[in-house]
């Protein structure tokens, strides 16, 4: 199982666990707006450091952005096979044509 796994089933064990010892638990009780203004500041923090060329705190903040992520997912109870089902349904066909047959 791969350290991406570990974390969506921590994240998701941590639903309901106690706000005041757990992050996780405190960003879901916050709601799923919440979880989405999060990775939003973590995805812009990424940025940043992509622009900056500094690959350690690009790494770092691209853990945060993963980690977000799937938070925000379980905030609207999305699991991570259900989006790793859908990169697999899109593997071997051009962006370019995935995109143009996505509904408008």
């Amino acid at each position: 199982m791969s350290a991406l796994h570990r974390l969506a089933e921590t994240i998701a064990a941590r639903r309901g666990a106690d706000a005041q010892t757990s992050w996780t638990a405190r960003l879901l009780a916050q709601g799923p707006e919440k979880c989405a203004e999060k990775f939003g500041e973590e995805a812009i923090e990424a940025i940043i450091e992509a622009v900056r060329g500094d690959r350690a705190r690009l790494t770092a903040e691209a853990a945060d952005v993963l980690y977000h992520l799937l938070v925000m997912l379980a905030a609207r109870d999305v699991t991570l096979a259900e989006v790793l089902a859908e990169l697999e349904r899109r593997e071997g066909r051009s962006g370019v044509d995935e995109k143009a047959a996505r509904p408008r």
